[in-house]
């Protein structure tokens, strides 16, 4: 969403943004149905499965798997899936695999296990990553310091996205208000709070 889109986004009706949601998946999920592969994502990594013909061994296949780039062709063909990943993975964690000879399956271990990405490749078309809905079985396999942290910035991100003060602001102004209780004698008219 470019800026001037978010200035209008903030500016419609809850029907209206929910109908600019609609049109906005179904155009996403387009572009997504149209990649020569499919993919998934959770905060830990990225999946991609590939269709390739029946039959295919893993000699067929060239894959390159760097920490910031990705190459899977059938030798001698045009790449299926080529370019500049969206973020760093962890190479060692990262693997590929052909399941029943007709699918390349990637598995990518992110080096950043707190964002989702908008894409595979960044020539990619992006998806909306504000919309992503994690699934609550993948929260509750984290240990609890992680999955704290894990709530706190999808709050802090829901609160951002709707223009309201984050976690941190909302400690720091009820702190104050307790404060203020605390000492009536003072005169706190000159206090500015930062957002």
């Amino acid at each position: 969403m470019s800026d001037e889109t978010t200035k209008k986004y903030d500016d419609m009706t809850p029907e209206e943004r929910d109908a600019y949601d609609k049109v906005e998946k179904i155009r996403e999920d387009e572009e997504q149905a149209a990649l020569p592969y499919t993919w998934r994502q959770t905060l830990q990594d990225v999946n991609v499965t590939i269709p390739v013909p029946k039959g295919t061994r893993g000699r067929d296949l060239e894959v390159i798997i760097k920490k910031k780039q990705i190459k899977v062709a059938l030798k001698g063909k045009p790449a299926i899936l080529e370019g500049e990943l969206c973020k760093e993975i962890k190479m060692d964690d990262s693997t590929w695999s052909i399941e029943d000879q007709q699918q390349v399956e990637i598995h990518l271990e992110k080096s950043n296990q707190m964002t989702w990405w908008e894409n595979v490749v960044t020539s990619a078309p992006k998806i909306n990553t504000k919309k992503i809905q994690p699934e609550n079985s993948k929260l509750d396999d984290l240990d609890g310091e992680t999955r704290a942290m894990v709530e706190k910035m999808m709050f802090d991100q829901r609160q951002k996205a709707m223009n309201k003060p984050d976690s941190d602001t909302l400690r720091k102004q009820d702190m104050f208000e307790k404060f203020k209780k605390q000492h009536p004698e003072m005169d706190f008219s000159k206090v500015k709070m930062d957002q």
